[in-house]
């Protein structure tokens, strides 16, 4: 992901959900902007050292569920709220030229 910070963050315990936007482009060359998600989880190694996995065990798994379907809300609802703004603007684009 490189220096990208991610836009919404959801953790619970050990383990977190993190979503990032990336700009990309599409079949056809145009600009688009899609997301991507990262579970992680956190512990610290036998030297007290904090460290990161994607590993988990069988007790992980409720809470990963969880902030999965907390990222997946996100998204649709910030999916929604766009198609929503895009379709004001472009009614408030034809109201301005009527």
């Amino acid at each position: 992901m490189g220096n990208n910070q991610p836009v919404k963050k959801v953790r619970a315990g050990a383990i977190s959900v993190s979503i990032f936007e990336n700009a990309g482009k599409g079949r056809n060359g145009e600009a688009r902007t899609f997301s991507s998600v990262v579970l992680q989880k956190r512990y610290k190694d036998k030297n007290g050292e904090w460290q990161t996995s994607n590993s988990l065990n069988a007790n992980d798994l409720p809470k990963a569920a969880m902030l999965l379907n907390k990222a997946y809300e996100y998204l649709v609802v910030r999916q929604v709220e766009t198609s929503a703004a895009e379709e004001t603007a472009d009614e408030e684009v034809i109201e301005e030229v009527i």
